[in-house]
């Protein structure tokens, strides 16, 4: 379930991911399966090999893709390394 952006951002971040940019959005999130986990990063790009070379830097294989939305491919991040990754990309404003 996710909950926490407004339709604006939400749309914002669709926008971007079709421009092919590289494009982050956080929401709150509950998953059973990932106990402890609050909130999911979402790191998309309709261009997927822009997508696939971004995630190499940071250690993500091409498989983790979700591609469930075919005109929004992104990666889901979470835990400590997503807190790692957007330190690393100078989005500090998004780990809440």
């Amino acid at each position: 379930m996710a909950f926490g952006i407004d339709r604006r951002e939400l749309v914002s971040w669709k926008e971007a991911v079709a421009r092919g940019e590289i494009a982050f959005i956080t929401h709150y999130w509950l998953d059973d399966r990932f106990p402890g986990c609050k909130t999911v990063t979402k790191v998309g790009c309709s261009d997927l090999p822009k997508l696939i070379e971004w995630g190499r830097k940071y250690g993500l294989h091409p498989e983790w893709i979700d591609r469930r939305k075919k005109a929004l491919p992104h990666f889901d991040l979470f835990g400590e390394r997503r807190d790692e990754i957007l330190k690393e990309e100078g989005m500090d404003h998004l780990i809440w």
